[in-house]
């Protein structure tokens, strides 16, 4: 049986597939078509997740889609009437989701009388918890979605046995943590979609001298609940307007002046950033915490006769890392899953094994132990993309050798790493969510303390309080940090030990922490292989990870890859079994230099 999940007419459009319960492919449309947080139709990630199946559409038993117009429908009815506008542009996405099989046979030239699929809609937030809890290595488990709104819900929680789960709460729009830390996210002049992340780094750099006003912006039961004060939010009020049919997602600001009145004057974009801000954002950072380990505490209470003691989390919320770290000390929950797409990217998946195994009843089969579901690296692809470029990185004074021994081609790539290059590392198959994990990354020297200014000033032009995370072996994982607890997906910030911290600077947060990523020889053995020739030469099982790309989408074919290389100042690209050198980005000395070392590497062998 095959299931095509998709998520789209929201922002981070995807889709996946999984045939007989086991996943196939899954990407993010952003990947295709270059825009950010795409949203829309995923018309390019549906059409590889079918070739990656080696399926037509004609093939499809079902079509799974995360929204369901039928569900809290006298919420919806309340806020049509009292925002009419809302409901205007809600019909029009429900009218397009209605007609996806339409769409799809527009993107595959195709009769839709041939697409023979039955459509099954699932509600936003199942469809999370499904992408969580069903893919998790556990059999039972407690699980918990929140972010910012789906199908007029915010939160839900409950408890999935084997192949079902028992909905037992949920909290409705307009009360949201993820759009309370969205609306702080702009008032710090943070404007874009999916900004919430530079927020939650700048927060270790304050103090939350800002409680008492926070408790006033979000209030806690005390119980399995919260409230945001609508006085300082617009979203229940008037038409916020949420673009995500197409092209890059927008979304107006959703704060009141009454919270300028409570804060003091927004910061713009453009504007230095002060203490204040510094100290809003860790006051921000504060209360999510506060409220958030309340809930699980009271979950995990009311579950305490099941004996429940593993969680699943869900929704964009659950990639806020710097909180997900510190759930092992603030809940009784000692065994955490979540998926590497945590956040609306995963709905295609989670919608898939909703239906897969809550609806269809079939017994689970999978667990997603890595997140290397994306398009694959073609030899062939490369093979060509080298030729085509061949005459500008000539002109660029590139040097191109291929080394088809793994082992030698880590070895020379580590020792580069050790020596300061800053390298561009492209492998396998592509990630899926937002992180790159070892086949589509940045890879540096983790000792350097200035490889930072480095990688911000040469490549990726980014704020310079957002702290770059290591990858170390997962088997090294307890000696530089205080939780030996293994983050694949590079989804918790854990406290580096106070004797590591000068041996790996450039990874080590200010507040002490780092996001770190677990790699395991059995999931990604030639990045695996990395890491361990860089431990081989400098004693550090680590290295600095950051994506591969540059204010753009994670780098997804080779060409791309080539592109970004060319206009940055990275060192080195390797991109399969090819090792592309470019001397000319450094002065004549440091070419001299770099000459020197590739010499003394190829000696080396």
């Amino acid at each position: 049986m095959i299931i095509l999940g998709i998520n789209a007419y929201h922002g981070d459009t995807s889709a996946a597939i999984v045939v007989d319960g086991k996943l196939i492919a899954a990407a993010e449309e952003e990947r295709f078509n270059r825009i950010k947080h795409s949203a829309g139709f995923p018309a390019a990630a549906i059409r590889y997740c079918l070739n990656e199946a080696g399926v037509s559409i004609e093939n499809i038993d079902y079509i799974a889609v995360p929204r369901d117009p039928k569900v809290r429908l006298l919420n919806k009815m309340y806020y049509a009437m009292k925002i009419p506008r809302l409901a205007k542009r809600r019909l029009v996405v429900l009218n397009k989701t209605a007609n996806i099989k339409e769409a799809i046979a527009d993107i595959q030239d195709i009769d839709e009388k041939l697409i023979k699929a039955k459509v099954i809609n699932v509600e936003h937030h199942r469809a999370h918890i499904a992408s969580s809890f069903f893919v998790s290595p556990f059999e039972k488990a407690v699980f918990f979605s929140a972010d910012g709104m789906g199908d007029f819900a915010s939160t839900m929680w409950g408890i999935g046995e084997g192949n079902r789960i028992k909905i037992l709460g949920e909290v409705s729009f307009p009360h949201s943590l993820g759009l309370y830390y969205t609306a702080i996210t702009q008032y710090l002049g943070f404007p874009d979609y999916g900004d919430e992340y530079k927020v939650m780094g700048l927060a270790a750099y304050g103090r939350p001298e800002y409680k008492n006003e926070f408790e006033q912006i979000v209030t806690s039961n005390g119980s399995l609940g919260f409230k945001l004060n609508l006085d300082y939010f617009l979203h229940d009020k008037k038409m916020v307007d949420m673009n995500f049919e197409e092209g890059s997602p927008i979304l107006e600001l959703i704060y009141s002046a009454s919270l300028e009145e409570l804060l003091g004057e927004h910061r713009k974009k453009l504007d230095a950033i002060e203490a204040k801000h510094k100290n809003i954002a860790a006051s921000l950072q504060a209360r999510l915490e506060e409220i958030l380990f309340s809930m699980l505490n009271e979950l995990h209470k009311r579950n305490k006769h099941n004996k429940v003691n593993k969680l699943c989390l869900s929704g964009g919320v659950a990639f806020n890392c710097v909180a997900n770290g510190k759930l092992f000390d603030c809940t009784p929950f000692k065994n955490i899953f979540i998926p590497p797409a945590a956040g609306d990217a995963g709905l295609a998946i989670g919608a898939a094994y909703y239906l897969w195994h809550q609806i269809l009843k079939k017994p689970r089969s999978f667990v997603m132990e890595h997140a290397y579901w994306g398009a694959q690296l073609s030899e062939t692809e490369l093979s060509y993309e080298l030729g085509v470029m061949s005459y500008e990185l000539k002109r660029q004074g590139c040097q191109i050798r291929k080394i088809e021994d793994e082992e030698e081609l880590c070895r020379k790539t580590a020792r580069f790493i050790a020596d300061g290059e800053v390298v561009g590392w492209f492998q396998g198959r592509m990630e899926y969510g937002p992180r790159a994990l070892g086949n589509r990354s940045i890879v540096a020297d983790p000792r350097r303390a200035e490889i930072k200014d480095k990688l911000n000033s040469r490549i990726k032009h980014r704020e310079s309080f957002r702290p770059f995370s290591p990858s170390i072996l997962e088997e090294r994982t307890g000696e530089y940090f205080e939780s030996s607890q293994f983050s694949p997906f590079m989804l918790f910030a854990h406290k580096v030990r106070p004797e590591k911290k000068d041996m790996i600077p450039a990874v080590c947060h200010v507040d002490g922490t780092a996001r770190l990523q677990t790699v395991s020889k059995q999931e990604n053995p030639r990045y695996w292989n990395l890491i361990k020739q860089f431990d081989n030469i400098t004693g550090i099982p680590v290295v600095l990870n950051t994506s591969f790309n540059e204010s753009e989408p994670i780098v997804n074919t080779p060409k791309e890859a080539l592109d970004c290389f060319l206009r940055t100042k990275m060192d080195i690209l390797v991109m399969g079994d090819y090792l592309i050198h470019s001397a000319s980005k450094h002065d004549a000395s440091q070419s001299g230099y770099t000459n020197m070392l590739i010499n003394r590497y190829d000696k080396e062998g």
